[in-house]
């Protein structure tokens, strides 16, 4: 053998190495230590709202190239914790948003600086108008979202129906009608719709049914086990304190097997 080829071979054989040891989140095109959730559990159920219709804008959102969860490593870890702690109960996690592009924020901003609000709209602020969203804290200009480090989420009950759909064209109840009414969302009923800007949407709203409350205590209690801390104005939303503080602009990406 040769000096070239010896050579040849060293380097085919580092290359090889590079390549393996190339992170999943660079693979997929992610920075830092991004990671796509269903590559760290894939029997967490996600229904990405932002990259769909069924949402208080009515559209996809800016950034959401595709209904994908996207977190920190860490926090993906946590959330599989949470997971496996929830499979002999027959439950599941159902994600609703996870990391949030700057792009994305901007966009509610915009859209909530825009005085025309349709009924369909009205249904995630039946008390006030979508101008007061900010200001009451329902949505925020700088997002913990856009850090990796903030998912917004419920539970699923495996032994029941999960099979309603949303239909665009129908005209749902607003989010703090009972749930029959309600846009359909193949989850247990926590006493509000998902994104529903209203008083009993806080978590420790008085406003709810005993069942329903010791479900949001349930979601509760299994998610600061794994040490997430919940928003008070917001029974789904959660973050990891430290997982994240520089804010990302990165479009989702389809997830590539």
């Amino acid at each position: 053998m040769t000096v070239t080829r010896v050579n040849l071979m060293r380097i085919i054989m580092i290359a090889a190495a590079v390549a393996v040891s190339i992170s999943p989140a660079l693979a997929q095109g992610l920075p830092g230590d991004f990671m796509f959730l269903r590559d760290i559990d894939p029997t967490i159920i996600q229904d990405i709202r932002y990259a769909t219709s069924d949402n208080f804008m009515g559209r996809r959102m800016a950034g959401y190239d595709a209904a994908e969860c996207v977190v920190k490593r860490g926090v993906g870890l946590r959330l599989k914790a949470v997971q496996q702690e929830l499979a002999p109960q027959k439950l599941s996690l159902k994600m609703f948003d996870c990391y949030r592009p700057v792009r994305a924020v901007a966009d509610m901003v915009a859209w909530s600086k825009k005085g025309r609000e349709t009924a369909a709209e009205h249904r995630y602020n039946p008390a006030f108008s979508k101008a007061d969203l900010f200001r009451l804290g329902y949505i925020a200009t700088h997002s913990g979202h856009s850090t990796g480090a903030a998912v917004d989420l419920t539970l699923v009950d495996l032994t029941a129906d999960n099979s309603g759909k949303f239909d665009p064209a129908k005209d749902y109840a607003d989010c703090t009608a009972p749930a029959a009414a309600r846009a359909p969302e193949g989850s247990i009923d926590m006493g509000t719709g998902y994104d529903c800007s209203d008083t009993r949407a806080h978590t420790a709203s008085s406003s709810i049914t005993p069942l329903q409350r010791r479900w949001r205590n349930t979601l509760v209690a299994v998610m600061s086990g794994q040490g997430f801390v919940n928003y008070s104005k917001e029974w789904w939303h959660f973050s990891l304190p430290g997982a994240g503080r520089e804010a990302y602009d990165f479009p989702i990406p389809p997830h590539r097997n």
